[in-house]
């Protein structure tokens, strides 16, 4: 993202060498020091596509500060882990971090999650519990899926953020936090506002600092850094030989939507782990959906007839590529077009090896 060095005319094999050399030592120490500053991460964050170093960065800039974050992106992007990437690297890192999935929670036991109860406040409340609010106290709480709280809880988690204090369910103690509250979601707050569903107070308290995940469809570049930590994590947990993804089975992979995210690709690499007689991953070893890509059997009906034309010859001539090795002449002779059209359209539909 930026250069480290140039070369003066008249070139010298041996000074490239040295410069290349040179380089790589610099990449490699940057990425060791950026492994420091996460931490050592159970699940790291993976990727060096420009979104993700862009929100590393912005991770790096906002966790030592007390700002709340929300942070905004489809299901299984890793909100989780950049949440508790931010809690890692801040001040509070020695304290709880506390996860409370909204959407799980039953909204009749939401507030007593949060907050906590005192014995009696309801049937079944035999003892005084610790909501997570408190448990959080002098750390940080992870408000995952915000926008399934009900607007009763929305007052309350409010309340916290203004005056950082609250009771218990059924007490009149007020109990003073000191808590960081990072927040996510998977929808569009600002539809769920103009919906009534979702308080817009609370979502001005909330995205004092925005983080937004893109899709993995639009990071494809970080796919093989991601298959290969996968590969690596589950060959090593199953006990199996290091397995390696043939560049036919890559290219069926970089042509997929990815509905799921890093967790579809996580549970399909598993699955391609325990499944696969070989040490190396080809394309027929892949799910049958993901082969059929590109077939206009499994383009939406709802689609737009110029975007399914676009979306079938975008993966189409991607799986041609990975089918020959990404040999442009090969692959051009294939499709019946002159190299020229091929190289055109792979500019057009952003298709890199």
């Amino acid at each position: 993202m930026g250069a480290l060095d140039f070369l003066g005319k008249p070139l010298s094999l041996d000074i490239i060498l040295d410069k290349v050399k040179e380089v790589v030592q610099k990449i490699e120490l940057r990425h060791t020091q950026i492994a420091e500053e996460r931490g050592d991460f159970e699940r790291p964050i993976i990727g060096t596509s420009r979104p993700m170093q862009e929100i590393l960065a912005k991770i790096r800039q906002i966790a030592p500060t007390n700002g709340r974050v929300l942070i905004t992106g489809e299901s299984g992007t890793g909100k989780e882990l950049v949440a508790y990437a931010v809690h890692n690297l801040s001040l509070r890192d020695k304290a709880a971090f506390v996860k409370v999935n909204c959407a799980a929670i039953p909204k009749d036991l939401i507030e007593s999650e949060l907050f906590g109860h005192e014995r009696g406040a309801f049937t079944g409340a035999s003892s005084r519990r610790i909501g997570k609010f408190e448990q959080a106290d002098d750390g940080t709480i992870f408000l995952d899926e915000i926008a399934d709280m009900s607007p009763s809880t929305q007052a309350k988690v409010l309340r916290v953020l203004e005056e950082q204090e609250f009771e218990r369910v059924g007490g009149g103690q007020t109990v003073h936090v000191d808590v960081r509250v990072i927040s996510a979601t998977n929808k569009d707050l600002q539809e769920e506002i103009q919906g009534d569903n979702f308080r817009e107070d609370l979502y001005y308290r909330l995205n004092v600092v925005p983080l937004h995940i893109l899709p993995l469809r639009e990071r494809v570049t970080d796919l093989p850094l991601l298959i290969d930590y996968f590969l690596s994590r589950f060959c090593r947990e199953n006990q199996k030989p290091n397995m390696t993804v043939h560049e036919n089975a890559l290219a069926v992979l970089s042509g997929y939507n990815w509905p799921g995210n890093v967790r579809e690709l996580r549970n399909m690499v598993e699955r391609l782990v325990i499944l696969c007689p070989r040490e190396t991953i080809e394309a027929d070893d892949l799910p049958m959906e993901l082969n059929r890509r590109g077939d206009p059997s499994q383009i939406s009906t709802e689609t737009p007839l110029r975007a399914a034309k676009n979306e079938f010859e975008h993966h189409f001539i991607r799986n041609c590529l990975g089918t020959n090795g990404w040999n442009i002449t090969e692959t051009a002779r294939q499709l019946g077009i002159e190299r020229t059209n091929l190289h055109r359209k792979m500019r057009q539909y952003d298709i890199k090896r």
